[in-house]
């Protein structure tokens, strides 16, 4: 297989220890319906701070299983909106995390002094498909995770991936898809608003043609191979 088949974003004309200075797109993600957020509050007073931490803020971040966050974080409903003990309903479809934080403490301050709010997307998870080592689900702890981060957790491409054909599925805000076809052989790949990584993305890395070939032929190959047992069986047997 040739060299060209298997590396990511060429270009003949980079050159060693030189910086590309590439701008990377980068739009932050808005929420959306049936997003799940972990909301945690800190202050002075424990008693207070703990009506909104349904878990224990203390070992809500990096330990605990994705399945328990997700149980526990706040759900956007079909109108876009959280609802928290004593602040009510608040509208956070279309904000960032950042915002929703903001948003959040700004309410709250009325309620709490002194109070600190972190918000956490941790709904966060992806799907990988096709020709890489382990494909499945990823739960992505890092907001600005890109598509070579998150082909890595999933044991980067096979030889036999076609790099050149990568196809991007994305959920919209309106509810509906888009697929997009990524090539990662191309050094422009950085610069696309497509490398940055997304809520509910799945990706499907796609065989070689030639691959597809090869397979094709050994499946052939089998079967003539056993057409011509039998017809050597039944010439024997006659």
């Amino acid at each position: 297989m040739a060299k060209k088949e298997l590396v990511y974003i060429q270009n003949s004309n980079f050159k060693e220890n030189v910086p590309t200075d590439i701008q990377t797109k980068y739009d932050a993600y808005q929420l959306q319906s049936n997003d799940v957020l972990s909301i945690k509050v800190l202050s002075v007073d424990p008693d207070m701070s703990n009506l909104f931490n349904i878990t224990n803020p203390a070992n809500a971040f990096g330990v605990a299983e994705p399945a328990s966050l997700y149980l526990s974080g706040y759900g956007i409903d079909n109108e876009g909106f959280i609802n928290l003990p004593t602040v009510g309903k608040l509208k956070v479809e279309g904000l960032t995390t950042s915002q929703t934080q903001e948003l959040i403490q700004k309410n709250l301050d009325r309620y709490i002094t002194d109070a600190t709010v972190v918000v956490k997307l941790v709904s966060f998870k992806i799907s990988i498909l096709g020709e890489v080592r382990n494909p499945g689900y990823f739960y992505i702890y890092n907001e600005r995770a890109n598509l070579l981060e998150g082909l890595s957790m999933a044991g980067d491409l096979t030889q036999s991936a076609d790099r050149g054909n990568v196809k991007l599925i994305r959920q919209k805000r309106d509810g509906k898809s888009e697929v997009v076809l990524l090539d990662l052989k191309d050094p422009n790949l950085v610069q696309s608003q497509y490398y940055y990584l997304m809520p509910n993305d799945v990706i499907y890395v796609e065989p070689l043609e030639t691959q597809l070939k090869r397979d094709n032929l050994i499946v052939w190959n089998a079967v003539l191979g056993v057409i011509s047992t039998g017809a050597l069986l039944y010439n024997l047997f006659k």
